[in-house]
């Protein structure tokens, strides 16, 4: 069968679990309680769990392509509600990487199919920022730009959902973060545009704005 190799590897791994701690599958069975919801893109060089070093049970995920969060999406909409009213997270991390292939194709001026209308929403970003987007040296540096802006974004849809400003608004205690991941390197880097109460999406808007063109001043 053409997923031997996997099912072989998979049970190297759990027997290799199972040696390190006799009783880990048992007590993860029992319940899952991560502090953390990750909404993360699709691509398989970004995975969760591995950049972060955390073990399974110990953080929430919710990955598409190029990270994002819309407020018809029934999917990511629902898996913010679970981990937030269920699960209890404390934060929710939105993180993009550089090199994204949504973010690229959303730059490009050529059909893509289907995909076109779900990287509308890249191309909207860029649209809001597109002064600042034209005043970046290449494309490269718009591309980059570009991938961090959509985590911004990102950031701001999920902070304007019913769910966080419902859980804020009962005085439940939980963040949102923007990370932006290097592929180059391995390293997660910081957006500095963390949400921890009820705010007005302009405000974030300025505000995140701010932040980016005062670091790179």
């Amino acid at each position: 069968m053409k997923l031997d190799h996997l099912l072989e590897m998979n049970r190297r791994w759990s027997d290799s679990v199972k040696d390190r701690e006799p009783d880990f599958f048992t007590e993860l069975a029992k319940q899952q309680s991560p502090e953390y919801l990750w909404i993360g893109c699709s691509d398989s060089r970004v995975a969760a769990n591995t950049i972060v070093g955390l073990q399974p049970g110990e953080i929430f995920v919710h990955r598409n392509i190029a990270n994002i969060v819309t407020h018809s999406d029934m999917n990511c909409l629902s898996v913010i509600q679970f981990a937030v009213e269920v699960l209890k997270v404390t934060d929710i991390i939105v993180t993009g990487h550089y090199g994204c292939g949504g973010v690229l194709a959303a730059m490009e001026d050529k059909r893509h199919g289907f995909i076109d209308n779900w990287l509308r929403h890249i191309q909207d970003t860029a649209s809001v920022y597109e002064e600042y987007l034209r005043s970046l040296p290449d494309d490269h540096s718009r591309f980059d730009k570009l991938c961090e802006l959509n985590v911004i974004e990102q950031v701001i849809n999920v902070a304007e959902t019913t769910m966080l400003q419902d859980a804020w608004e009962r005085g439940q205690s939980v963040a949102i973060h923007g990370l932006i991941y290097d592929l180059a390197d391995g390293i997660l880097r910081d957006l500095d545009v963390t949400v921890e109460q009820r705010r007005d999406k302009r405000e974030l808007r300025r505000k995140f704005f701010s932040k980016i063109k005062t670091a790179e001043a």
